[in-house]
């Protein structure tokens, strides 16, 4: 099997690195500076117990591949990103080749179904950071990460259990499950509270806010008849996989919005706080805390709002929180 990584960021560059340095054949598409750091020196891998420099074979778009019956390619963009790269992928020449969708919230899965027919989810439960060029962090030990994987809408194949078998030999954690769908949700959940660090800061008192936001949200996925998986700290998996640990010189852990917004680019919110959004609408729930902290991202980028200076104080005030 050879693994394709569409998006070489954070959660994407990890994962080349890492299935690279085990043996497996890894072609990464990035952009930009990514993308030139990479073809020049490769990419250095930290965690708690590596600190590694990792030759990876670096394109810029998939038309530079020459795709193959048993490459596995896995979709590590942010879901506004999706569509365009799914569009680049038919346009090289991919047809029934496994995609995985190593993405965050829950829309990918269906954008990718409409254009291709084996289509995998998989729940990322991984504290990555990128944002020097070349460099991918994550704060997790002994395993960098852990994901469960399956087909979508549902069910498993050999596909789902021969990336789980080379990940687990890339030091991560990977579990194959014929409803993860519910596992991605259960992520959706937590992944609600990311524009909160990225408008308050990483180490807002914001838990009140968060708790909220993930109460509305599971009244609208009660409404909607979706079963969701809780892979929250409370999963045993992750004291056993995953004790984030220092890494000297490395910035702090932070959510994937607040490294966008770091970077200057767009965000995800729209499909993660606008899942719970769209579903209420759909089901007659109410959703205005979800609805505010889309609206606060949009205000954000609009505005050129610095990262971390948005009053938690005020905007818990105006929500009613306490």
């Amino acid at each position: 099997m050879r693994v394709i990584i569409y998006g070489v960021g954070a959660v994407g560059g990890v994962l080349a690195a890492a299935l690279q340095r085990s043996g497996t054949e890894v072609i990464g598409i990035a952009r930009g500076r990514m993308l030139a750091a990479v073809q020049a020196k490769g990419i250095r891998l930290r965690s708690p117990e590596v600190d590694e420099v990792v030759p990876v074979t670096c394109v810029a778009s998939p038309g530079e591949i020459t795709f193959r019956a048993d490459d596995a390619i896995l979709l590590c963009m942010k879901t506004q990103d999706t569509r365009p790269a799914l569009d680049a992928l038919r346009m090289a020449g991919v047809t029934d080749q496994p995609i995985f969708c190593v993405q965050n919230g829950v829309a990918n899965e269906a954008m990718a179904l409409r254009l291709f027919p084996n289509v995998h989810g998989v729940t990322v439960m991984m504290p990555a950071t990128y944002l020097n060029p070349g460099e991918a962090i994550t704060y997790s030990a002994p395993k960098f990460g852990m994901f469960d994987i399956g087909r979508f809408p549902g069910g498993s194949d050999d596909a789902d259990a021969a990336l789980a078998e080379a990940l687990n030999g890339a030091t991560f954690a990977a579990y194959v499950k014929d409803d993860v769908m519910a596992s991605k949700y259960g992520k959706l959940l937590m992944n609600l509270g990311n524009i909160s660090g990225a408008a308050f800061g990483p180490k807002a008192a914001d838990k009140p806010l968060r708790a909220a936001l993930r109460a509305e949200a599971e009244a609208v996925l009660a409404a909607s008849g979706i079963r969701v998986e809780d892979v929250s700290q409370t999963d045993p998996r992750r004291a056993v996989h995953m004790k984030t640990g220092p890494i000297p010189d490395a910035p702090g852990m932070s959510n994937s919005t607040l490294q966008s917004l770091q970077r200057g680019g767009s965000v995800e919110t729209d499909y993660l706080n606008g899942e719970i959004a769209m579903l209420g609408r759909r089901h007659g729930v109410p959703t205005p805390l979800n609805d505010a902290m889309i609206a606060l991202s949009v205000r954000m980028l609009r505005e050129g709002i610095e990262p971390g200076s948005v009053s938690l104080d005020e905007t818990m005030a105006a929500l009613g929180i306490r």
